[in-house]
């Protein structure tokens, strides 16, 4: 019995790690960053971008899952669609500081744009 619960227990610090713990990795971005869509994550998918200063960043998807092939950044009213294993440039204009998402049609696939020094 003590078995189960032990095993209950390491399962719910898992799921607390995973959706309220787990920070990605950060990377900023810069002319030779590829952002790779493939199993159902964008990778890097936290990336660090210099504010008030136009930005373009290129995007190779992998996966041929319908929800891959969109691409949208609510925020600049971005959306675009990504060739499969093909690269896309997105250009992103001017931003503020701030964090803006980017994320598939269904908000499956996520990422985070940071914008700061």
């Amino acid at each position: 019995m003590w078995i189960i619960n032990l095993v209950g227990v390491v399962f719910i610090g898992l799921i607390v790690w995973w959706f309220w713990l787990y920070k990605p990795n950060e990377v900023k971005a810069n002319k030779d960053l590829i952002i790779i869509v493939e199993n159902g994550v964008y990778s890097p998918s936290y990336i660090t971008v210099p504010p008030n200063q136009a930005v373009s960043l290129v995007f190779n998807r992998k996966d041929p899952a319908p929800c891959a092939e969109q691409l949208l950044i609510p925020e600049f009213n971005i959306s675009e669609s990504l060739v499969l294993n093909q690269h896309t440039r997105v250009h992103l204009p001017a931003m503020p500081t701030g964090e803006y998402e980017f994320h598939c049609q269904m908000k499956m696939y996520k990422g985070m744009l940071r914008v700061s020094e």
